[in-house]
């Protein structure tokens, strides 16, 4: 086992899911709730890094993080330093990469909330933040949680945009599916098989909570 791509890994995909449920959240819940023009290619955007290939998502977040480039060099002119071949542009990139996974379930879950239970909650005095808290977000952890899930199992297995954006450096961007990829193209069938076993297993428990919960969520509406 490589505990150090494994450190990586789970850093990359603690950090996305903490830096994506708060604009998940905002983000699924005005397409859930907003009707206005251009609403299709809002959610056209959002979804496309589900069917782009990795790789060239990769490579055109590598180009922008380039210092020729606009963001690139922004963000050199700020920092001092680049986004390419570091953990903060992989970081980066994780955050792209799973935007969809992070806002489509929340996104169907505030779909679910009657209309008239909102304007119930208005009438009875409460203001739009605390229906949101005490109304809506009660209704919706289901789909806040299978967005943790998915964004989480998604970002452990992510090979192709992470190694575009920040190739493998040891302890840096060498994540867990990069490692395997190292183990197999030198031989070691043993140790790739090991760390396949444990993203398997990440990815099987994964599948298990979302249709748990959305079995519960069908159970109850019956």
């Amino acid at each position: 086992m490589d505990w150090t791509a494994l450190s990586v890994s789970l850093r990359l995909a603690g950090l996305t899911c903490l830096l994506l449920l708060p604009v998940g959240l905002w983000l699924g819940r005005a397409l859930a709730l907003s009707r206005f023009r251009g609403r299709a290619l809002c959610e056209a955007l959002v979804a496309l890094p589900l069917v782009m290939p990795p790789t060239v998502l990769g490579f055109y977040l590598m180009q922008a993080f380039g210092v020729q480039a606009p963001f690139g060099a922004a963000w050199q002119s700020l920092t001092g330093g680049g986004l390419n071949f570091t953990f903060t542009g992989i970081l980066l990139a994780s955050l792209v990469a799973n935007l969809p996974f992070a806002v489509q379930p929340i996104q169907r879950a505030f779909e679910t909330i009657p209309p008239n239970l909102r304007e119930a909650a208005w009438c009875s005095g409460l203001s739009p933040t605390q229906t949101l808290l005490r109304i809506e977000l009660p209704l919706v952890w289901p789909g806040l949680v299978s967005a943790l899930a998915l964004t989480f199992a998604h970002t452990l297995g992510e090979f192709g945009v992470i190694l575009m954006v920040g190739g493998a450096i040891d302890g840096e961007t060498r994540t867990l599916a990069i490692a395997i990829y190292d183990r197999v193209q030198a031989f070691d069938e043993s140790g790739a098989a090991v760390m396949s076993a444990m993203l398997l297993l990440v990815s099987f428990l994964t599948i298990g909570v979302v249709y748990g919960l959305a079995g519960r969520r069908r159970w109850r509406r019956g």
